[in-house]
């Protein structure tokens, strides 16, 4: 989650920088499994599951986890693909 959180810090643009967050967005880890991003401004999710989608592409788990709306209006969560039941559903036709 470490390095998740660096990257979003590093890579979320405000007003056209990167790195540049100062008060108006902020990163947090309430706990060991999840990130908060908070921001004062317009922020949009969209961009919040791209950069996701980034990250996960560049470590190589995109083929394996999923970004998937969460359960509030305001959350993003992910989930893994189940990789061995397609496997075996493919090799049982």
């Amino acid at each position: 989650m470490a390095s998740f959180t660096k990257y979003l810090h590093d890579r979320i643009k405000v007003n056209g920088k990167t790195g540049n967050l100062g008060d108006v967005v902020s990163i947090d880890n309430p706990d060991p499994s999840s990130v908060e991003v908070r921001a004062k401004g317009p922020f949009s999710k969209r961009y919040l599951k791209y950069l996701t989608k980034r990250f996960l592409k560049g470590q190589s788990l995109r083929d394996y986890i999923r970004v998937i709306a969460g359960g509030s209006k305001n959350a993003y969560e992910l989930k893994y693909f189940n990789v061995h039941n397609e496997e075996e559903e493919e090799t049982a036709e």
